[in-house]
């Protein structure tokens, strides 16, 4: 349902062609100049296929593997600025428990190879959007079942990191966070609204009138799932890394466990569109709460209040390329997200009617 291509992975995502358009000379006196390791060996580097909202290297020197991302060709001005949060991000993650792969350098002087960029750790594992579950996951379900606890304790570990602390005061708006969000999604469904989309202003009046009365400010994804994160290979789970942070900022972390959430069972055992995985085997809803609780200290007794809102802006987050799709600008494959949006935003009204918050 997100676009998962900008892992830090190497695994299924290669091309053999050579990065003939990365000046890697000019690279390579950049990383002499960061103290990367390597200094003065030649820079072998090669594109990852499949990146749309980057472009993605794979860096070898030294011994080392890494992973460079830069803007695409077109929109550079815009997508340079997310990649420098990204940075920014990675940055203030180190020395954290949060897995993530670690920064080695980012500059926004394009003199150096023509764009912004920022290199990082290759991260060795696999992720979900793969192929689905690896061996042994795909057949092992109480193996399985741990990759659900990773995930949740990933989401965990974001949300008790001291952000001021680690130099993101200022890397978002948290005052007033949850006070914006309904507002704020259905200005930007206006600006491409074409169809009706039943549940939504029924979901948008119960989330302001059951909107928690406070919350503590955390890192957050922004689109934390299965999709965005890399496991290590083999059993037991073990969350190698969380990738795609172009999203993330300061918020309300227990929305990335409302993320986590929206297709979960056995509510969501009856979505027939929003899945992307099998979902046999996971842990229940009560045991990946308790994790998340134990692990955060964060209150979770609100928590179908995160579910529904990750529901009302992830089907508007959809609608927008359905939308696109259906105007003749978007590719075809887009277009699978028609009966997700309707789902999601249905699954949210249905369950905002059966839930009770104080």
């Amino acid at each position: 349902m997100a676009d998962h291509s900008d892992s830090t992975s190497v695994a299924d995502r290669t091309d053999d062609k050579p990065s003939l358009a990365l000046d890697v000379e000019a690279l390579g006196k950049w990383m002499d100049g960061q103290g990367i390791p390597g200094a003065g060996e030649p820079v072998q580097a090669r594109s990852l296929a499949g990146g749309s909202q980057n472009e993605l290297f794979e860096i070898l020197r030294g011994g080392e593997k890494m992973a460079l991302r830069r803007p695409p060709g077109y929109g550079v001005e815009g997508r340079a600025k997310v990649l420098m949060r990204e940075a920014q991000l990675l940055r203030a993650l180190a020395d954290t428990d949060v897995p993530h792969a670690r920064l080695r350098g980012a500059t926004d002087d394009v003199s150096v190879i023509g764009s912004p960029f920022y290199l990082m750790d290759l991260v060795d594992g696999w992720s979900p959007m793969g192929g689905g579950w690896a061996a042994p996951f795909d057949t092992d379900l109480q193996a399985r079942s741990g990759l659900a606890i990773q995930l949740v304790d990933g989401a965990a570990k974001m949300a008790r990191v001291d952000w001021k602390a680690q130099g993101l005061d200022g890397f978002g708006k948290p005052d007033g966070f949850l006070d914006r969000q309904v507002d704020r999604w259905l200005s930007h469904l206006a600006g491409f609204k074409f169809r009706d989309i039943p549940g939504l202003d029924e979901t948008a009046a119960w989330l302001r009138n059951h909107q928690p009365r406070t919350f503590e400010p955390g890192i957050m994804h922004g689109d934390y799932q299965f999709a965005n994160v890399m496991y290590r290979h083999g059993a037991p789970a073990e969350l190698a890394a969380i990738i795609d942070w172009e999203m993330a900022t300061i918020g309300d972390p227990l929305l990335d466990l409302g993320w986590v959430l929206v297709g979960w069972p056995p509510e969501g055992d009856a979505m027939q569109h929003a899945r992307y995985l099998n979902y046999d085997g996971m842990p229940s809803r009560e045991d990946m709460l308790e994790h998340y609780a134990t692990v955060s200290g964060r209150d979770v007794t609100d928590v179908d209040y995160y579910v529904i809102l990750a529901r009302f802006k992830l089907a508007i987050v959809l609608e927008a390329s359905v939308a696109r799709h259906a105007k003749g600008e978007a590719d075809d494959r887009v277009a699978r997200f028609g009966p997700i949006v309707l789902e999601l935003m249905q699954f949210a009204a249905n369950l905002s009617k059966t839930t009770s918050l104080r």
